[in-house]
């Protein structure tokens, strides 16, 4: 019987066992930590339900659903109260609302524009004229997507619109971000319109008739806790968890020949589930050109903070789903999140709870004591929200070197990437590095690792 082995317990390593497992085909996963599901982690305090990493997905990929049904859970799945959907950008020290009609930086409707304070008229114009943009017979191959979103509105939609709302996704700099790789449908529209607005627009008038918008996020009522738990469960039969750390990877008479702290493992089939940066380095004798492009994908961390509080004591003003800080007025704080206005049941009546996000460049937080985190981040919610309450509760959750960077140049490097990794039979790579970073991309790759695994079996 072939052996397959996993390295990395996370969403897309236990997408891949579950597909396996499906299939009749038992694995071996390998994960480092004592607990699997990577940065998916949910708790339960004072009655709040605390998702220390993400806390939800997008509806408009379908991948995570597709599971999520699979699995039995579709009568779990919630969505975000997008009736009470509004977030706010801090402005020259106030909240400002991000205005209606906007698909991420990209206007569609001309009264909210006009009338937001959030940007100034020389932008508001530049919006407008951006419709009569025609496409350009051969645009540039990649670039970055603060160039991009200069060219079609100008530097403030760069400072107060991409930055902020991209800060909140993937914790990177829009100078250095591939506008190819993280806003591929921009681009699209970009050739076959020219103008961005115009494109948006059209591409609204071509949904059915009728069709109800799909709700923004979604998840689970319970928490995405309850998808791991799931997926552990449905793999048991199939799969054997190894609780240890890989360390080199070789091949030997035909296998791949595992290295880990305890011992070792051989396997026809090799799924390298773990951050990009960790493939490379467990590759680095078999195949140092692939390790080095591997090795080439920056990541950044990412720290949460919770914080919950007696409604009854709470005097914070409360704004929409939240608020975003560009870096242009940041100090430490990049986002905060009202837990309880963005979806039901995560918080009892008596309770009111914030997610606060630090990320990016910030790595001082991943060292510095709980406390002296907590102080930094009460004393701007302090100054933001007039907030004095002293929280009941709080958790630090760290996530070192979490979100993968998608550089100018990245579809390129995963090109090659891929091409490379073909070079060598039976080994397989998913993970949030490559093609996508939420939950959704991530059960995608790694349903997409196994069916090709499964595919070589026929």
């Amino acid at each position: 019987m072939r052996r397959i082995v996993i390295i990395g317990g996370g969403i897309s390593g236990l997408s891949a066992a579950y597909h396996l497992a499906k299939a009749g085909v038992p694995s071996t996963l390998v994960e480092r930590r004592s607990r699997l599901g990577g940065v998916i982690q949910t708790e339960c305090v004072e009655g709040c339900l605390v998702e220390a990493g993400p806390d939800s997905f997008l509806s408009a990929k379908p991948w995570a659903m597709d599971l999520i049904r699979e699995l039995g859970l579709a009568g779990e799945v919630i969505a975000s109260n997008d009736h009470l959907r509004t977030t706010y950008i801090r402005k020259r020290g106030r909240l400002v609302p991000l205005p209606d009609g906007l698909m991420l930086m990209v206007p569609t409707r001309i009264l909210p524009m006009v009338t937001t304070p959030l940007l100034g008229w020389s932008t508001k114009i530049r919006m407008g004229l951006e419709c009569f943009r025609r496409p350009v017979a051969a645009p540039p191959a990649d670039r970055s997507v603060a160039d991009f979103i200069r060219a079609h509105y100008g530097q403030e939609a760069v400072d107060y619109l991409a930055e902020p709302l991209l800060a909140g996704v993937y914790g990177g700099d829009p100078e250095r971000l591939s506008v190819t790789s993280v806003l591929p449908l921009f681009t699209e529209l970009e050739q076959k319109y020219g103008s961005l607005s115009r494109g948006v627009l059209s591409a609204r008038r071509n949904r059915p008739r009728g069709a109800p918008a799909p709700p923004l996020f979604q998840t689970l009522r319970s928490g995405l806790g309850a998808l791991i738990q799931k997926l552990e469960e449905s793999c048991a039969a199939y799969l054997t968890v190894l609780h240890d750390e890989a360390l080199e990877v070789r091949q030997a008479g035909g296998r791949f020949v595992v290295q880990l702290t305890g011992g070792s493992l051989e396997a026809d089939d090799l799924i390298l589930a773990c951050q990009a940066d960790e493939a490379g380095r467990l590759l680095s004798s078999l195949e140092p050109n692939l390790a080095q492009d591997l090795a080439s994908i920056p990541y950044n961390s990412s720290v949460t903070i919770s914080l919950g509080y007696r409604r009854e004591e709470f005097d914070g003003r409360m704004h929409g789903f939240g608020f975003l800080i560009p870096r242009r007025e940041r100090k430490r704080l990049v986002a905060c999140t009202f837990v309880g206005t963005k979806f039901p049941y995560r918080t009892p009546p008596d309770k009111v709870m914030l997610r606060c996000f630090l990320g990016g460049a910030e790595e001082r937080a991943l060292h510095e004591p709980d406390e002296a985190v907590v102080a930094e981040v009460r004393a701007e919610l302090r100054e933001i929200l007039g907030l004095t309450a002293q929280p009941v509760f709080t958790l630090v959750h760290r996530w070192p070197r979490s979100m993968a960077q998608y550089t100018v140049g990245h579809r390129r490097r995963v090109e090659r990437i891929e091409e490379r990794r073909k070079a060598i039979a039976g080994l397989e790579l998913a993970g949030n590095a490559y093609t996508g970073i939420g939950v959704p991309d991530c059960a995608r790759m790694g349903k997409q690792a196994a069916e090709r695994i499964l595919a070589r079996f026929a």
